[in-house]
């Protein structure tokens, strides 16, 4: 696609809203993932650790 300039490139010929809209809802997808994704990994090293201590005054 060729545009005449910056206006008409963030525009993205009228479906600006579609385009923009879905790369917002990725970018929240993927940072919600990784949110998860790093509470559930201090979760497991808290067990871990936990396990640890429990396995060492046994």
């Amino acid at each position: 696609m060729n545009w005449a300039g910056w206006s008409d490139f963030w525009a993205m010929g009228g479906y600006a809203l579609y385009v923009w809209g879905s790369y917002g809802a990725t970018v929240l997808c993927i940072a919600g993932e990784l949110w998860l994704l790093r509470r559930s990994r201090r979760e497991a090293q808290r067990m871990l650790e936990r396990m640890n201590r429990f396995d060492t005054q046994g």
